[in-house]
């Protein structure tokens, strides 16, 4: 089965409604098209981070964009999912998400989200470290810049990688 656009709606057993009705998953086992996608409040926020103060983003390419990243994600995860199940793995990690990305041509993003995700766990070694000696610094608990790191690194211009396959 295929979408409005073209797009295979099937993968490992899920099925998408894109019929536009709301509310939560059927008895007959269809994904509502809001359950499928992030949040509209959401996509518009993360644009609005990369454009000038002054730059206005319409609700049309709020929705085309919101259709795209939540096709990218499901992409990228089903393709990871399908690795875990040959493996006999029920838990999807970050290294499964590195490999599909390098696995689907996305070679730069998976070196960046690997870089990422090492120095993440550096630093969840760290904070569990300090919590088990009981000496946590005050108001450094919850700080970490690696976020912001990485939305840099990865910007719009890297997007150009996914263009060819929209």
């Amino acid at each position: 089965m295929t979408d409005k656009i073209g797009i295979d709606s099937y993968r490992e057993g899920h099925k998408y409604d894109f019929g536009g009705g709301g509310g939560v998953s059927g008895e007959d086992g269809f994904i509502k098209e809001q359950e499928r996608l992030l949040p509209i409040a959401n996509v518009g926020r993360i644009m609005k981070q990369i454009l000038p103060p002054n730059a206005k983003v319409s609700k049309e390419a709020k929705e085309t964009m919101q259709e795209c990243v939540s096709e990218f994600i499901s992409f990228v995860t089903g393709e990871a999912s399908d690795k875990c199940h040959r493996e006999k793995r029920k838990t999807v990690n970050g290294d499964d998400i590195c490999w599909a990305l390098a696995t689907l041509g996305f070679d730069n993003y998976a070196e960046q989200l690997k870089r990422y995700l090492q120095r993440y766990r550096e630093q969840e070694g760290e904070r569990a470290n300090q919590h088990s000696a009981g000496n946590v610094p005050e108001g450094k608990e919850e700080t970490s810049s690696y976020r912001g790191d990485l939305h840099s690194s990865l910007s719009l211009g890297r997007f150009e990688r996914c263009k060819s396959i929209w």
